[in-house]
Order: C-alpha cells, then structure tokens, then sequence
C-alpha cells in the first residue's frame, strides 16, 4: 500500500501540484491525499472508497490507472489472505449477534408503517366504474324527460305534478 502511495506523491510532485490543488480539484479532503501517499487505507470509510480514489487519482496524475488498480488488487489479496478462519468465524458471528438483536433503534424515515386496513385495486376500480355509470345514466335522463315547450303544458305539468291550480 505504501508502494502506492509513494508513486501517487512522486507523480504529484513531479507535476508540480500541491496537496491542497490536488484535494481541490478531486473534491477531496486534503488529509485522505495525505494519508492515501502515506499509504495508510483507514484514511477512507472502506475498501471500495479507496479502490475508486487510487483510480480517480492516478487519472488525475496521468498515471496508468488500470496498472494502479491491479497493484492495489494485489495489495487487497494478499492482505486478506492472512486474515485467519477463526477471526472470519468471530466476525461473522458478531455480524449475526448484531441482525438479532430487537431493540435496534431505526430511523423514522426506515420505519415501515403498517396499514390498519387496506382496500384492494379492484373494489375501486369497480366502485369508480359504478360511479360513472351512475353519472352517466343521471346526466342521460336530463336529457330524454320530457319537458313542457309552451307556457299552457308548462301549467298544466305543474298542476299534474303538483296539484297547484293557476
């Protein structure tokens, strides 16, 4: 990791940037180009962070990026080839004391909330069409009732609907 780090500092000062150009043009703190050529790994939140920085970095520097990211895959095996089964075992099991534990406080915006009732798709479809229908069977009798055209069948409607006499 160190290997990478010093080519990466070497390419930077050859080209004449300082820490803060470089942080500056990458969107990076200044410390993670620090600690990235002091070839330190815990600069950064995980591996994958820092695979995308050495590769964004090296392009930056006009390195060849791919050669980088084969170094580095390199570096990243034989690290984890001397993790021990027994710490893989230990870490695991930490992971699955930690998923069953209950009383995991979750954020409101994670929170599933339950529905009290639900109404299917199809009732609604089935009440929205028996609506139109409705509306549509109202609006088609406003139309065919008969309706007096003269003021004489208008009295005498009235006077057969209502028993008003005039």
């Amino acid at each position: 990791m160190e290997e990478i780090g010093l080519t990466l500092k070497e390419a930077r000062e050859n080209i004449g940037l300082s820490i803060e150009e470089a942080a500056s043009d990458l969107k990076v703190e200044p410390s993670q180009i620090e600690g990235m050529e002091a070839g330190n790994k815990d600069s950064f939140k995980d591996v994958f962070a820092l695979k995308y920085f050495i590769r964004d970095y090296s392009k930056y520097l006009g390195l060849d990026y791919e050669d980088m990211i084969d170094e580095f895959n390199e570096y990243l095996f034989d690290y984890t080839s001397k993790i021990s089964l027994d710490d893989i075992k230990r870490a695991k099991k930490q992971i699955e004391k930690r998923e069953d534990q209950p009383d995991r406080i979750a954020s409101p915006y994670t929170i599933e909330r339950k529905q009290k009732w639900s109404i299917p798709p199809f009732v609604i479809y089935i009440i929205m069409a028996l609506s139109l229908l409705l509306v549509g069977i109202y609006i088609v009798s406003l139309f065919y009732t008969e309706k007096p055209k003269d003021i004489d069948n208008i009295v005498a409607y009235m006077e057969m609907n209502r028993g008003i006499k005039i």
